[in-house]
């Protein structure tokens, strides 16, 4: 296990970059990923559910109110900690029970990642990450960020001590990775 490990916690509103940010820290510093919502689709996977915004938050409030609302924090710790990569980057950071255990953690850095709300829509759109993605309104866009897992995400992000704009372009967006990654003095 590196010595010299830097985890790099992304939180943000939907569709604001951070799945995009951890990519790129893959891709060109060989970062390890993590996020929050693999366990909630391994699960769907499992009972052969669709991957559906309603059936992640549904599964989520499930398992955090049977199970304790820190059970994915101590999961995901667990996973960072044991980690074999100097970068490693925790993406979906969403209430503050998921940054309880995380900021425990040496090095441990929370980033909130920024973007208007009309170019995280179209950028959702594009993605379609979720089946229920390509077809979603504006309003109903604007809506979900009243849910359950979006609501708890501006108090969280008030303990960010990064910001990254990313209403430019993307190699802005990864400029600005590259110097928040030399910043945190890892030279891999």
């Amino acid at each position: 296990m590196p010595t010299n490990k830097i985890i790099f916690g992304f939180g943000g509103l939907m569709a604001s970059g951070k799945g995009t940010a951890a990519k790129y820290l893959e891709e060109a510093h060989g970062a390890k990923t993590f996020r929050f919502s693999t366990m909630l689709r391994d699960a769907l996977d499992r009972f052969y559910l669709p991957h559906t915004r309603d059936n992640l938050i549904k599964i989520s409030e499930i398992m955090r109110s049977t199970f304790g609302e820190d059970l994915m924090a101590k999961t995901m710790a667990h996973d960072v900690e044991h980690a074999d990569a100097t970068i490693v980057v925790v993406e979906g950071i969403r209430r503050m029970a998921d940054i309880e255990y995380l900021k425990r953690l040496p090095n441990f850095v929370l980033v909130e990642i920024i973007a208007d709300a009309k170019i995280r829509h179209t950028r959702m759109i594009e993605r379609g990450e979720n089946p229920d993605d390509r077809t979603k309104t504006f309003e109903q866009f604007l809506k979900d960020h009243e849910r359950s897992t979006e609501m708890s995400i501006p108090e969280v992000l008030q303990y960010a001590t990064e910001k990254i704009d990313n209403n430019g372009s993307i190699n802005e967006l990864y400029r600005q990775l590259d110097v928040l990654k030399e910043k945190y003095g890892n030279k891999n």
